[in-house]
């Protein structure tokens, strides 16, 4: 096989790059013309293409034709586009290696270019094209037809996120999805295999099942939520994670809090598949595409303007007056022009939604110097790690052009974990990252907490104000702008643009002209009906939103009639009604959910959901399984007891008590009318109906 042979021969190891490259190039031509592009044998070649052809790298098909110089045709398989790939990395190792010892033995000095164990160092060059995944169009025509027969793996939309940055060179020198080996030295120490920095997991995690369908070895298509094909990747690597010592290690904590940690344990695929991926086409956007660049693409447009220093702005929220001061004075400090790079894939839940964000950034730009300025939208799905994460965006800004980034207070961190403090401190970000600036290979501008000082009606970094006794310093924290969104309340000029306010009150109305779920939560015969369909009456009287019902009973009978009662069939009852009330509840209506719901991880995933556009109001009917059993006017309990149901909540399956609903109800012994004002007056306090 021409692998085998190219391991222990790097004269064969260039050979059959060449081969691949020249096939991929020239699809074609005759072998007359392969054979003089190669410079070899005819005799040669044709040893050459048995060999790629047993090893599988291409394919031989017979060619119809008057010319019998061309009578086969030859293609580049799945696998043979990731040799090509391969190959080229360590032909390109092999030149660098030779070319820094001719340096040396001429200069005495070493010759400054990248060795393969530290391809984190910055280029020479920040704006030379980088290396991107994707074959040429006319291979990936043909590989689109033989990926017909692969198995498919349908991918989520942070697989998506993480599989654009790998093909379009954002995540390089990445390849694909780690290999075990690289996933463990990237968890434990931040390194790849072969020493390179590189701080998180990019793996592609899938089910079980899944991975018991797949062999080594093999190849798997890559394809969108709608099923068009993306990427081939070869499978190299199957294993089950440690998800607990990922999250440690990575997160700091295994603690569900966290966001990324929730995810990996309640959202991720229990199996991890690593390999190299070949790339066929970037996923599709519809939406600001002039705003989405490639790495290469930025590149060539820093090229153009002879940007040769670029401050890169990471930011996952609107820009207001503080972060315009901010990005003025590090683009000064940094003498550099400023790229505005917001994330658009996947940020924290409950953040303010992509489109309205760049809206806003859009409805500011003109406020900065068109000459020095620009933005772009990075398709980037978060972890929220950070001081990981601070280093990981580091090196994607290095590979997207940049020569400086700003790192802010508390970069990408997550918020407050289970002990109600913060995940990471204030500077741990900036820490991480200046100990591992010169191999990022970019150079970090520390954020300065900017202060609004009225005397003097200007922004001012809070710690060089240095008459703070004889000053009036002005904040608005990110809690207190929400508060005064919802509430409907002034927000100062000082503080934001009239532009940015607009844009966000038009996603943002008073929280009492929102849509909202209260999501009731109980032991079978708890009351959760009862005071459901007594709270839609009351809201129904009240009027100005239109008011749902998704009572168990009724979903069941109409949303989710196919399903049994297995914990995978209740969990998937919960999300579908999870969906409906979400699509309620983002068009500004009432939904009013009451479902038995067990389970924590469910009803988080529910909230998280929901909370993208309104809020999510959890009651827990906190009646007793004696007094339920007691009850018991549909018999189930007796059924249950006998054994005649099995997998019943509260007899033969747990319930898990909410720790910290909005709000904890007792039935015993209360009427229904008053369990239902307790409710309305929680909306009241809440701001989610005006208080009557």
């Amino acid at each position: 096989m021409p692998t085998s042979v190219a391991k222990h021969n790097p004269a064969e190891e260039d050979l059959i790059f060449r081969l691949l490259r020249q096939l991929d190039a020239a699809p074609g031509a005759s072998q007359r013309a392969t054979a003089a592009a190669l410079d070899i044998s005819l005799g040669r070649l044709n040893a050459l293409l048995r060999g790629a052809a047993e090893a599988g790298l291409i394919t031989i098909n017979a060619r119809s034709g008057p010319d019998k110089r061309q009578r086969f045709a030859y293609t580049i398989t799945t696998r043979g586009a990731a040799e090509k790939t391969r190959l080229r990395d360590q032909f390109l190792a092999r030149k660098f290696a030779e070319y820094d010892a001719l340096h040396a033995e001429l200069t005495g000095t070493s010759s400054g270019l990248s060795p393969l164990k530290h391809r984190t160092h910055p280029m020479q060059n920040n704006l030379a094209p980088i290396p991107e995944l994707y074959v040429s169009y006319e291979s990936a025509q043909k590989l689109k037809v033989e990926a017909a027969d692969l198995t498919s793996h349908d991918l989520t939309p942070r697989q998506i996120c993480d599989l654009e940055l790998l093909m379009n060179g954002g995540f390089n020198p990445l390849k694909g999805f780690l290999s075990v080996e690289d996933y463990n030295g990237v968890v434990d120490n931040m390194r790849l295999a072969d020493g390179t920095l590189w701080p998180m997991p990019i793996t592609l995690d899938v089910s079980e099942s899944f991975a018991d369908s797949i062999e080594l070895g093999q190849d798997i298509a890559l394809r969108d939520q709608e099923g068009v094909i993306l990427a081939t990747m070869t499978v190299t690597d199957r294993w089950t994670p440690n998800k607990s010592h990922e999250a440690e290690k990575v997160f700091g904590a295994d603690d569900l809090a966290h966001p990324a940690v929730n995810y990996l344990h309640h959202t991720a695929g229990k199996v991890y598949l690593g390999g190299p991926i070949t790339g066929i086409q970037q996923p599709v956007h519809y939406d600001f595409r002039g705003r989405r660049d490639t790495p290469n693409e930025l590149r060539a447009y820093f090229r153009k303007l002879g940007w040769r220093r670029v401050v890169a702005f990471q930011t996952r929220n609107p820009l207001h007056r503080a972060h315009q001061e901010l990005t003025f004075r590090a683009a000064k400090e940094a003498q550099a022009n400023l790229l505005i790079h917001p994330v658009v894939g996947m940020t924290k839940p409950g953040d303010v939604d992509h489109f309205t964000r760049v809206r806003c950034y859009e409805a500011v730009l003109d406020k900065y110097p068109q000459s020095t300025t620009t933005m772009s939208l990075l398709n980037l799905a978060m972890r929220m790690a950070g001081p990981r994460e601070a280093v990981w965006h580091g090196i994607i800004r290095r590979n997207h052009g940049c020569t400086h980034m700003i790192v802010g207070r508390d970069h990408a961190g997550p918020g407050k974990n289970s002990a109600g403090e913060d995940f990471y401190g204030p500077y741990d970000a900036q820490d991480l990252f200046r100990e591992h600036e010169a191999e990022i290979g970019i150079e970090m501008v520390d954020f300065k907490h900017m202060v609004y000082v009225q005397e003097r009606a200007q922004y001012e970094p809070n710690d060089e104000i240095e008459d703070k006794d004889n000053v009036t310093i002005l904040n608005i924290s990110g809690t207190e702008l929400r508060r005064r969104l919802r509430e409907g309340l002034e927000i100062p000029e000082w503080f934001s643009f009239p532009e940015v306010v607009k844009e966000l009150r038009r996603t943002s109305p008073p929280r009492s002209k929102q849509g909202f779920t209260v999501f009731f939560t109980g032991f079978s015969g708890s009351g959760k009906s009862t005071i459901a369909n007594a709270l839609m009456v009351k809201l129904m009287e009240m009027g100005g939103r239109p008011v749902t019902l998704l009572d168990g009973d009724i979903v069941r009978k109409n949303l989710s009639s196919e399903l049994g009662f297995s914990k995978e069939h209740r969990d998937l009852n919960i999300r579908r009604i999870g969906y409906v009330a979400s699509e309620i509840t983002k068009n500004g209506g009432i939904a009013i959910c009451a479902p038995i719901a067990p389970y924590t991880a469910t009803r988080r995933a529910v909230r998280e959901e929901i909370e993208q556009y309104g809020a999510f109001v959890e009651v827990h009917v906190a009646t007793s399984i004696e007094e339920c059993e007691r009850r018991d006017r549909k018999g189930l309990y007796k059924l249950a007891r006998e054994g005649k149901i099995k997998e019943f909540t509260g007899i033969s399956d747990p319930y898990e008590e909410p720790a910290n609903p909005e709000l904890r109800v007792e039935t015993e012994n209360v009427d229904v009318d008053n369990c239902a004002h307790q409710v309305i007056l929680k909306l009241e306090s809440m701001g989610l109906i005006a208080a009557h």
